[in-house]
């Protein structure tokens, strides 16, 4: 077994979870041991046992140091039994044994634990002290508990005019409505709604309302995939390949290098790439098939950037395990063990929710209606819907070490790796009290004013969420509110942990206002000066009709431009945008009251040689190139029926020119030449693949004729089609 000198702030990280209380060493060679241990207790006592029922917090002198631990017995039918947590080991409920009570005399001790620690002590004259002597390994120190009320009675009481502040956040954040819940050690402390979850029917949150969380999922689909490491069906850092064949990214070395654990903990070297499955119909597996055509920014593993399509790919690679939906695996490993029955899928988007939330935005300082999102694509990033009741006994479960209810539905090593940084996030904390953040299995992370959290947020339209966990201070917090970006969730945990923690923290919130407000008049005052980037007096170079057609590229899909009188529109992902000329060939989206998606996105469209419109470009992805939709050709041109006509003997210049069809495509041979495959273009004309420049167009002339126009460089030379 290894041993460490004394630092609160270490732990070893490379043994068994069982074995990583780290030992304490003092001068005498005293040892102190922390290991989880599980028995049944032995019970003693003589006179009063049940004085000593009830939560004890205390310390043991260790040299400079004073190590807290607070305990907690119980009495059930005469017999004593008790528990004992030590913080700074995130050491939480180990049991102990032989636990006795003679007058004011006390004894008990921690069994399965080198050196054989016991403590013996005694009562002060009122009963609400124990002191005494700690023992182990032959070595002794004192050690001093006082009676208190246990931690989750505290924190109840330290939450009073918790639900003032709520609801005046919701009135000074235009926000309908919140649902929170808070865990303290294994007990609710509290679960409630505030505001309405639907403004126009004033139909209030409760603890059962339905909300997305969003992002918030990716900790589900992180804790499905442990399972299955448990089970020894993957390993976190094995190539994807492994597992998956047949999974290809852009870049090759990423593609056989990236492993299970690159996937979840954004470090891929993707950017975002969200539009390519934002409000889009492709299924999950036609999703992960595009990934191939999405460029990469960084390379593998360089720096941390989100990505919601590596987590929809955590989640194929589930189904492609399991044999089975992602989603059946949620509810198999995590929703069933844990009594979550109020907790779905896309329930709220497909209207199936029976006390669903309505999701809401800020337009103009007014709160307007918001369509739900269905988002089943990409499940595994962000579809599942909740409610504060549901996510409490997800809160519990982390705080549990996977045990819930006696059940152990999760290894605490498994549960452990899910909470431990991985990744440095990009950015630097404003505040002293903050530490920089990084990214686990599905978790943020970081430590606030010395409290170590794991956390999450959850953001899809109409919907912003938040999941807090203090896993050494046995503390969660959930909250839900029903505003697209909502800063309500953040600003109740905070405050709702700044009372359970005795946090003096009294200008944060006037602070965050007054941030809120700068914000606003920054972007009002942008918003005026966009034009100043226009530049005026300038035309198309085309007719708007020449703009018209299906535009495509093999990652993010097609796009597609109509014109409607004397506007063109552009349909992306099933969204429909107005555009306005903006200059040159430049146009911009205007506002769709429906689906604002694309309003102020820029889109531009290229013309080839020939003069004619072949592509659009946009900047879909911020962190990339812009992103080119060449122009795809008539459907008709790809059908073979009707190829047909164009095949035949053509006569140029005393040369033969033949062309055929091979396997649906149309072919060019020149005698000397190699043969050419003429890829289609529009109104019948087609390139020869590998030429630049080069094409040729069918066309009929005054005799009925077939013509086979070659446009060249050098050149535009007709070959009669021979009868």
């Amino acid at each position: 077994m290894m041993s460490s000198i004394f630092d609160p702030t270490r732990r070893p990280q490379s043994i068994p979870r069982c074995f990583r209380r780290p030992l304490f060493r003092r001068a005498s060679g005293l040892q102190f041991a922390w290991l989880i241990a599980v028995t049944t207790s032995n019970i003693a006592f003589g006179a009063e046992p049940g004085k000593l029922a009830g939560h004890w917090e205390g310390k043991i002198d260790i040299p400079n140091v004073a190590l807290k631990f607070d305990i907690d017995f119980a009495m059930s039918d005469g017999t004593l039994s008790g528990d004992i947590s030590i913080p700074v080991q995130n050491a939480s409920n180990l049991a102990l044994a032989d636990i006795a009570v003679d007058g004011d005399k006390v004894s008990f001790a921690m069994v399965g634990v080198g050196g054989d620690p016991k403590f013996s002590g005694s009562f002060t004259e009122d009963g609400e002290t124990i002191t005494g002597t700690f023992t182990q390994g032959g070595g002794a120190l004192d050690f001093t508990m006082t009676r208190g009320v246990n931690r989750a009675a505290k924190a109840v009481d330290a939450l009073q005019g918790f639900d003032d502040f709520v609801n005046k956040a919701l009135d000074d954040w235009r926000t309908p409505g919140v649902a929170i819940a808070i865990v303290v050690e294994d007990e609710i402390v509290l679960a409630k709604g505030f505001g309405f979850r639907d403004l126009n029917k004033k139909l209030p949150v409760t603890t059962k309302t339905l909300f997305s969380i969003g992002s918030s999922t990716k900790a589900f689909t992180t804790f499905v995939l442990a399972t299955l490491i448990e089970d020894g069906q993957l390993e976190w850092d094995k190539p994807v390949m492994d597992f998956l064949p047949d999974f290809r990214l852009f870049d090759e070395y990423a593609t056989q290098h990236i492993t299970t654990r690159d996937l979840v903990t954004h470090r891929s070297g993707l950017p975002r790439h969200d539009l390519v499955w934002y409000n889009s119909s492709a299924t999950r597996e036609q999703l992960y098939r595009r990934l191939r055509y999405l460029p990469p920014n960084e390379e593998l593993r360089a720096k941390w950037q989100y990505n919601n399509l590596m987590f929809m790919t955590a989640g194929y690679l589930i189904e492609r395990l399991t044999g089975d939906t992602w989603e059946h695996a949620v509810r198999a490993r995590i929703f069933d063990p844990l009594g979550m029955n109020g907790t779905s899928f896309d329930k709220l988007e497909r209207g199936q929710a029976t006390e669903g939330a309505v999701g809401y935005q800020e337009k103009d300082d007014k709160l307007e209606r918001m369509s739900y999102r269905l988002i089943t694509n990409v499940g595994p990033a962000g579809s599942i819907d909740s409610n504060v009741e549901d996510m409490a006994r997800w809160l519990m479960l982390h705080l549990g070490d996977g045990k819930i209810d006696g059940k152990q539905v999760i290894g605490d090593t498994a549960l452990e790796e899910l909470h431990t940084p991985q990744v440095v996030m990009t950015g630097i904390p404003t505040k002293p009290e903050e530490s920089p953040s990084s990214y686990a299995h599905g978790w943020m992370t970081n430590t606030s004013r010395g409290h170590f959290r794991v956390l999450h947020g959850g953001n899809i339209d109409g919907f912003s969420a938040l999941v807090t966990l203090y896993p050494r201070d046995r503390v969660g917090v959930v909250a839900l509110a029903n505003k697209n970006g909502a800063a309500m969730p953040g600003l109740v945990t905070r405050q709702a942990v700044n009372q359970i923690f005795g946090i003096d923290d009294s200008n944060w919130y006037a602070e965050a206002l007054a941030k809120r407000a700068t914000a606003k008049a920054s972007q009002e005052e942008a918003d005026e000066k966009k034009d100043l980037v226009r530049k005026t007096g300038t035309h198309p170079a085309h007719e708007l009709d020449a703009y018209v057609g299906v535009y495509e590229h093999l990652g993010y899909g097609t796009l597609t431009i109509t014109q409607d009188n004397e506007r063109l529109q552009m349909t992306y992902n099933n969204i429909d945008t107005p555009l306005e000329h903006w200059h040159y060939e430049v146009f911009n989206g205007l506002e769709n009251p429906d689906d604002r998606v694309f309003e102020d996105q820029k889109i531009r469209f290229l013309s080839n040689m020939k003069g004619e419109v072949s592509a659009v470009v946009s900047q879909f992805e911020l962190l990339s190139d812009e992103i080119v939709f060449a122009r795809k050709p008539e459907a008709v041109m790809s059908d073979p029926e009707y190829l047909a006509k164009f095949l035949g003997e053509y006569e140029l210049s005393g040369q033969q020119v033949t062309v055929g069809i091979k396997g649906g495509v149309l072919t060019l041979h020149v005698p000397g030449q190699p043969r050419y495959e003429l890829e289609p273009d529009r109104e019948d004309e087609f390139n020869l693949k590998g030429l630049a420049g080069f094409s040729v167009r069918f066309f009929k002339d005054d005799d009925a004729t077939w013509i086979a126009r070659f446009n060249q460089p050098n050149g535009v030379f007709d070959a009669k089609r021979k009868s």
